[in-house]
């Protein structure tokens, strides 16, 4: 009996691949250590947790590195080594490194912050929550069924409530929290309720085999498989902020801290889209009759209400700016949504899911530096009204030049050069599906969204009211701004290094 067993339990047991997994655990890991530390180290040495953080970030986006040889899977099925829970493939590795690189440069925005802050946010459960959120959002675009695909999700999402409303005392912030936890546990409902229906139609939560089992569904089930696959569209839909599901986002980054609003721009949509992506394109290809007009649809309402928000904000109201910012980002959520509802009639879904990275690349890093130049005038001017961007130029120049050069990237204007690439990609996925109708719709909103980000440039250059107020740029605010000018720069002299990851290698 003993000797049967033996070789059963030695089946059972995995082999786990923890290089392939080293860059969402060393962030947890390193999560860990600095909620360890936090207890021993006194109130004057409180800034050896952001060094640990930001040593704990650069660490995980390093170890991608070793993965671009080939691709690696773990905790698969024992006698199936092709279904698998973790795969970091070329997608995979694209996603980590936009949201390890977002959160490692939210970090450096974060180190001024705080200072500033001078105790009014706890920096021992800041850098915690902030290092689990990114654990969370590294392991989702690896996630390959469904069980881990929704903690994942979570793992990213409920520190980010937390992070919102950490300012304590400040009745914005804790609103915002509110707005924010409430949408999100609903699209969360939404998605597990949809997903248990799919569990309960194919018997499986493994996403290529979901994609085969859903086809043949049993005659009895088939409203169960529709409904399931409604409700999990749904539930995405509301992280991703697609209209009618964006309510939460203008009041909620305006009464977060300004790096955890950045954070939320690009990291928090990388995790929507992402898991979106996994959703549609890899576990439910049969339906794509289904969810790619839905996306269309989301994707057009989604860009003209954001852009049309934007547009209507007064620059001298408190908080224009990241207000600005917030719709804006609404606006971009439309166009990342057009490639991923071509990809349902697209003769090649993965250059249509290639489309929304390379966009996604190009918006993380300009939109990132575009909050960081936010972060540098709110030192000054806590209202972030846009009017107090009015001479820019005249009191610091460089930073002046690279935020118009950030502004001319969303609009997709030259030299933002890789803005107009990015843009002209997404445009080529929608006409090539034949969607000419959504492309025509996303010509009008890119029109429409000249005018503020244009009217916002030219700001900068207008003569200052008054004398012009010097702004002294903190080091790690300094690296925050000059990563994201390099990056945006480089990539559109060569928006080629974006443009080749429309070829994902996800299927």
């Amino acid at each position: 009996m003993s000797s049967l067993a033996q070789p059963l339990a030695g089946s059972a047991v995995q082999s786990v691949d923890w290089a392939a997994i080293a860059p969402p655990t060393i962030a947890a890991v390193a999560a860990l250590v600095v909620l360890v530390a936090d207890l021993f180290v006194g109130e004057g040495r409180k800034a050896l947790l952001g060094r640990l953080s930001v040593a704990g970030l650069a660490g995980s986006t390093l170890m991608l590195l070793p993965l671009l040889d080939g691709d690696r899977s773990t905790f698969c099925l024992t006698g199936d080594p092709g279904t698998c829970s973790y795969t970091a493939d070329r997608f995979t590795l694209v996603i980590q490194f936009l949201v390890l690189g977002g959160a490692l440069l939210t970090a450096l925005l974060s180190v001024t912050a705080l200072k500033d802050a001078r105790g009014g946010l706890p920096e021992g459960e800041f850098w915690f929550l902030l290092l689990s959120s990114a654990a969370g959002a590294a392991l989702l675009p690896a996630s390959r069924d469904l069980a881990t695909l929704i903690v994942a999700l979570e793992v990213a999402s409920l520190p980010a409530f937390a992070l919102v409303g950490l300012r304590h005392g400040d009745r914005r912030s804790s609103e915002a929290a509110l707005k924010f936890f409430l949408s999100s546990v609903t699209a969360t409902a939404v998605s597990l309720m949809g997903i248990s229906f799919v569990y309960a139609s194919t018997g499986t939560l493994y996403l290529t085999r979901v994609a085969d089992r859903i086809q043949d569904v049993d005659g009895q089930l088939t409203t169960l498989a529709h409904t399931g696959v409604v409700l999990t569209l749904v539930g995405f839909a509301f992280k991703t902020a697609a209209v009618p599901f964006h309510f939460w986002v203008p009041d909620t980054y305006v009464g977060a801290p300004l790096p955890i609003a950045a954070y939320l721009s690009v990291v928090g949509k990388a995790v929507g889209f992402t898991g979106l992506i996994l959703v549609t394109v890899v576990a439910l290809p049969s339906y794509g009759d289904v969810w790619g007009p839905a996306l269309a649809v989301l994707a057009a309402l989604t860009m003209t209400v954001g852009n049309v928000a934007a547009l209507r904000q007064q620059a001298a109201r408190a908080y224009s700016a990241v207000r600005l910012l917030a719709w804006s980002s609404v606006g971009q959520a439309g166009y990342l949504l057009v490639p991923i509802a071509a990809a349902a009639r697209s003769g090649d879904a993965e250059r249509s899911v290639g489309s929304t990275v390379a966009y996604a690349l190009m918006y993380g890093a300009v939109n990132l530096g575009a909050f960081a130049v936010a972060a540098l005038l709110g030192r000054t001017r806590p209202l972030n009204r846009v009017t107090d961007y009015r001479g820019l130029y005249a009191a610091s120049p460089l930073t002046a030049l690279l935020l118009a050069f950030f502004l001319l990237c969303l609009a997709g204007l030259p030299p933002g050069v890789i803005g107009l690439f990015a843009k002209v990609t997404v445009f080529s996925a929608a006409v090539d599906a034949g969607l000419g109708w959504l492309a025509v719709v996303m010509a009008v909103n890119v029109v429409i969204a000249l005018f503020y980000y244009l009217q916002w440039t030219a700001l900068l250059f207008r003569a200052p009211e008054g004398t012009p107020e010097r702004h002294r740029v903190p080091a790690p605010l300094t690296a925050a701004i000059a990563v994201t000018g390099v990056l945006g720069i480089v990539l559109s002299g060569a928006p080629q290094l974006v443009l080749r990851f429309t070829d994902t290698g996800l299927f």
